[in-house]
């Protein structure tokens, strides 16, 4: 990062709003972290891996980009995964404190 990105970044997280929204996104940024960091290691580009998956690179793109009015299928998932050997592992974790009696609920 720049020094000005840098700057830019901690000006934006000391507003509570900012740093509230930001937090709420971490867990989708992590997944699209690991989601370019498995196509990196297959060493393929987005139009290879539309190719072994059967769709174009354009669908690619979108799923990569993690934009929420293109949220894919698990199936869609699996399938990006399986092109590039690796697995989808979807997992429950439960919330440090919270419980439904905590949320008000039975």
């Amino acid at each position: 990062m720049t020094s000005t990105f840098k700057q830019f970044k901690a000006r934006a997280l000391a507003r509570t709003d900012v740093k509230k929204a930001y937090d709420e996104l971490a867990e989708e940024f992590a997944f699209i972290d690991e989601v370019l960091k498995a196509r990196a290691a297959s060493g393929l580009t987005q139009a290879e891996l539309a190719a072994r998956v059967g769709t174009t690179q354009s669908a690619i793109a979108r799923l990569e980009s993690g934009t929420p009015k293109h949220s894919p299928s698990i199936v869609t998932l699996q399938r990006y995964a399986r092109a590039m050997g690796h697995r989808v592992e979807i997992k429950l974790v439960k919330e440090r404190g919270l419980t439904a009696r905590s949320k008000g609920r039975a």
